[in-house]
């Protein structure tokens, strides 16, 4: 495994392995779950992005990590730190399978995922980019205390996407965190 493991109160977070491209490819395979993660994916093109994710922890040091539930150690999603070529900024985002879906692992999640972010690698300024459709992320990028920036641009194939640029800093996130 080339990174770190972080522990949540029901989560795992660890860079993806190959023992998780059967959990992986279901995900981008779901219609309701791609929906606002660029569309349903092919497996052989799930393969691919699962391979990108875990050679970006080698490239750039960092990258989404595979969610892992604890207590079945199923995979239930991806989430955090993500930057690749043109991307509008350094990102934290996320995304749970349909089935676990409203039991607020996104959330927790996406707090560890922001910690790492802005306290191991150090970063000024977090985003998330959200289809502005997309309510739910939307929601979750409030309860961070992230706000909208305003449209942002991501590069292809994804430019024809409509998405916002939800951000905070990391002065903004620590002193939230705080109070």
């Amino acid at each position: 495994m080339n990174g770190p493991i972080l522990f949540t109160e029901r989560l795992i977070l660890r860079p993806p392995v190959a023992e998780d491209f059967e959990a992986w490819a279901a995900f981008h395979a779901e219609p309701e779950t791609m929906r606002f993660l660029g569309g349903v994916q092919t497996r052989s093109v799930a393969w691919r992005g699962l391979c990108a994710m875990a050679g970006a922890w080698s490239i750039r040091g960092f990258a989404m990590f595979s969610l892992i539930e604890r207590h079945t150690g199923q995979w239930i999603g991806r989430v955090g730190p993500w930057q690749p070529d043109g991307w509008p900024g350094r990102e934290v985002g996320w995304g749970v399978a349909r089935a676990f879906a409203g039991r607020g692992y996104a959330h927790e999640a996406a707090c560890a995922a922001m910690d790492y972010a802005v306290d191991v690698l150090g970063w000024d300024h977090v985003i998330h980019t959200i289809d502005p459709e997309n309510e739910a992320s939307i929601q979750l990028a409030r309860r961070l205390g992230s706000r909208n920036e305003g449209p942002a641009s991501l590069p292809a194939p994804l430019e024809t996407f409509r998405v916002d640029a939800w951000g905070q800093s990391a002065g903004d996130w620590r002193a939230r965190k705080q109070s």
